[in-house]
C-alpha cells in the first residue's frame, strides 16, 4: 500500500510533497492531507488492472476541466492530434479502428474511472482509433502539457501511468497472438479471461460478460455468426454458463 501526502495549492494550481510512508509495492491509494480549509484531496484506485483513476479534484487542481459527452459522440478521430488526457467520470467509451469495407475493429472498451487515449501523449503521435461514447457519458480533461508536468512532478502517478501502458502492451500482445494463431473459441475465452482479469473483482467465483456478440466480434476479427457459434459450442463443453442470454466465465 501507498500513502502519500500532497499539499494542493490553487492559487499557483501545484502540489508538494510531504512525505511517503511505504515502498512501492502495490498501488492502492495516496491520501492529501488537509493543511488549510482550501487544500486536500484524495487520489485512489491505483491498484486495478489496465486502469489509472487520478482523483478528480487533483485533476482540477491541474487545470481539467468537465465535458459532458452525449451518447454516440465522437470525442476525436483517428489520426487527430492529441491535445489532452481524458478520464471517464461516469459513462463508456469505446475506442474504434475503420477497415475500408466499413467493419469496425475494437481496440478497447473504457468505464468509470478509466482513462483512454493515452498513447498520443506520451510518443507525440496521432490517435491509433477514434473514440466514441457508448452511452450518456461524463468525462473530466487535463490539457497536455499540464499532464505531462504531472508526471514529471509526481512519481507515484508517473509509475502508475507507466504501469498502465504496460499492461495495455500486454494485453495488445496477447489479443495479437490469439487472432494470429488460434480459432474462434480460444479467441472468444481469452478476451473474456482478459476482460475478467482486469475487473475489480479478478477472483469472484462467476464474471458476468458485459460485452455484447457484436463487441466480441469486432474485438477478435469474427463475424457475429461466428461469434454466436462459438459461444454455443464453449458453453455445451462447459468453458462459459449462459443464462437467459448472459455469458459468465
Amino acid at each position: 500500500m501507498i500513502q502519500v501526502i500532497f499539499i494542493c495549492d490553487f492559487d499557483s494550481n501545484r502540489y508538494i510533497y510531504a512525505d511517503i510512508y511505504h515502498a512501492l509495492r502495490s498501488l492502492s491509494s495516496t491520501l492529501l492531507i488537509n493543511s488549510d480549509t482550501s487544500f486536500g484531496y484524495w487520489f485512489s484506485n491505483l491498484s486495478m488492472q489496465y486502469c489509472m483513476t487520478i482523483d478528480i479534484n487533483l485533476l482540477l487542481c491541474c487545470g481539467a476541466i468537465h465535458r459532458k459527452i452525449a451518447k454516440a459522440q465522437t470525442i476525436f478521430y483517428e489520426g487527430d492530434e492529441s491535445h489532452f488526457y481524458y478520464q471517464i467520470v461516469a459513462g463508456k467509451v469505446k475506442m474504434v479502428s475503420c477497415a475500408e469495407d466499413g467493419r469496425e475493429f475494437i481496440q478497447g472498451i473504457y468505464t468509470d474511472g478509466e482513462t483512454f487515449g493515452e498513447l498520443p501523449l506520451i510518443d507525440g503521435g496521432s490517435y491509433q482509433a477514434t473514440a466514441v461514447s457508448e452511452e450518456d457519458t461524463i468525462l473530466i480533461r487535463l490539457n497536455k502539457s499540464s499532464f505531462l508536468a504531472l508526471l514529471k512532478e509526481d512519481f507515484t502517478v508517473h509509475f502508475a501511468f507507466t504501469r498502465l501502458l504496460a499492461q495495455r502492451l500486454r494485453f495488445k500482445s496477447i489479443l495479437l497472438k490469439e487472432l494470429s494463431c488460434y480459432g474462434p473459441e480460444h479467441r472468444i475465452v481469452t478476451l473474456i479471461r482478459q476482460f475478467k482479469m482486469a475487473s475489480k473483482l479478478p477472483g469472484q467465483p462467476r464474471y458476468k460478460v458485459d460485452l455484447t456478440r457484436q463487441d466480441i466480434a469486432d474485438m477478435t476479427g469474427l463475424r457475429v455468426e461466428t461469434v454466436i457459434r462459438a459461444i454455443r459450442n464453449l458453453y455445451g463443453r462447459g468453458d462459459l454458463l449462459l443464462e437467459k442470454g448472459k455469458v459468465y466465465i
